[in-house]
């Protein structure tokens, strides 16, 4: 039961990826403007014009550039960049390391604050420090990430000279150069994700404590920090499981912001330069690399669940 569920996930997410490429492809074609324009200029004639997109393979009808992209996706090949002349997984290489570093880090902090803060606040609920946990989270879920990182930016660069306002890398720092280049956006991705974790904990603590068998455990008089910890928590560490694979995955592809204002060289940033170059293989690329990363991690989060609840390997 246990490995055909599994595999039935491992087939959605191969089906999902292939929508998606269908989707990414076509809406990157549709995006205005001529690669082989931006590459010759202005004053480019029809005749050098025609013969660069000849050479691109841009004057191919779009299904067949679709099968063409698709066959070379599948056999590893991200194409070569049609802005710089470079291959694209050179491009790439670099920058997704940066994305990955930067994701872990922000992970090693959040998950650990969350986790703790969630079981802290289900410990004492309807406290003084609960709502104060409550209303900090909530505020925190419902404001933009540029807000977030305009208000760092101001208090930590502007006004107190702290950290500086942009990551600038040059791939010669020692950890601590490091860690200074990269507070600024890892400071903003934490505040960001841990907010939605630290209520998801809460909540699936909470929710699982009104179940019989803990009702008949409070009535017993067993402490409620025992409870939480030796019995709640691993009750509810599904949800909590799929909150941490969304949020991971939202480290990988849904930064695109956060680099933007930080001028942090990482894979969103890259996209974003892409697109500003109609550099459509480099933007679908990673386009990909997004929507694989984030199935990879929702293929996770349910294998997880699965084997923390037993009720979800039983047959129906």
């Amino acid at each position: 039961m246990m490995k055909q569920m599994v595999l039935q996930r491992i087939a959605i997410g191969f089906a999902t990826l292939l929508v998606v490429s269908i989707i990414v492809f076509v809406m990157t074609s549709w995006l205005p403007g001529d690669v082989a324009q931006i590459i010759l200029g202005q004053a480019a004639t029809p005749e050098t014009l025609a013969a660069l997109r000849a050479q691109l393979g841009t004057d191919q009808p779009l299904i067949i550039q679709y099968f063409s992209w698709l066959g070379n996706l599948a056999t590893g090949d991200l194409g070569i960049s049609k802005a710089g002349g470079a291959t694209i997984s050179s491009l790439i290489g670099g920058r997704f390391g940066n994305t990955m570093m930067m994701a872990g880090f922000v992970a090693l902090i959040s998950i650990p604050i969350s986790i703790a803060l969630g079981l802290w606040a289900a410990m004492h609920p309807g406290t003084l420090l609960d709502r104060i946990v409550t209303f900090g989270t909530l505020s925190l879920i419902s404001v933009p990430e540029f807000f977030i990182a305009t208000v760092a930016v101001l208090i930590l660069a502007v006004n107190l000279h702290w950290l500086p306002s942009t990551s600038y890398m040059t791939g010669d720092e020692n950890f601590g150069q490091l860690l200074k280049s990269i507070a600024m956006p890892l400071i903003t991705l934490v505040i960001v994700v841990s907010a939605q974790m630290i209520r998801m904990t809460r909540a699936g603590i909470l929710n699982v404590m009104s179940s019989p068998y803990i009702e008949m455990a409070i009535l017993k008089g067993v402490p409620r920090g025992r409870i939480i910890l030796r019995h709640a928590f691993f009750n509810a560490i599904g949800p909590i499981i799929n909150v941490i694979a969304l949020n991971l995955a939202y480290l990988v592809s849904g930064v695109v912001i956060v680099e933007t204002i930080f001028a942090y060289p990482g894979l969103a940033k890259l996209m974003i330069d892409g697109v500003q170059t109609r550099d459509l293989p480099l933007v679908q690329a990673c386009a990909m690399i997004f929507c694989g990363t984030y199935v990879v991690l929702i293929l996770i989060a349910d294998v997880g669940s699965i084997l923390s609840n037993p009720r979800l390997r039983s047959p129906k």
